[in-house]
């Protein structure tokens, strides 16, 4: 049975993007509605182009066995996800806390919403957050 997801995302390192990505990815290929909500670091690594890269020597090692497997990268998996309609999305108001206009983002994030909006698609939606 399909329904909503929204993942609430602020880690931008490889393992909670991992998380993310594979469980959004899955989700949508299951004919979920998927949105990724980006804040903070994940948002700034997103609109870097930096997003679930390893920030220790551990997720180093995770991302090159990962590689070596043949498992996408998790800014790979978010845009095959993004093929199969998910969504990417912020809230205004972090996105100028974080620096940005949301003019700037377009292309990066599919829609920046005021939070009356993002609250909206919480009712009755499974909600996750890393």
């Amino acid at each position: 049975m399909a329904g909503r997801v929204l993942f609430f995302l602020q880690h931008a390192t490889y393992e909670p993007a991992f998380q993310a990505a594979t469980m959004g990815i899955t989700a949508a290929a299951m004919g979920d509605e998927v949105y990724f909500v980006f804040a903070f670091d994940a948002l700034r690594q997103l609109a870097s182009g930096a997003y679930g890269q390893p920030s220790s020597e551990r997720e180093h090692e995770e991302f090159t066995r990962a590689e070596s497997l043949g498992v996408l990268a998790p800014a790979r998996m978010l845009e095959e996800a993004r093929t199969l309609g998910a969504r990417l999305i912020a809230c205004d108001t972090t996105v100028r806390i974080c620096g940005y206009e949301p003019e700037a983002l377009a292309g990066t994030l599919d829609e920046v919403m005021g939070m009356a909006t993002l609250w909206r698609l919480t009712a009755g939606a499974r909600v996750l957050t890393l």
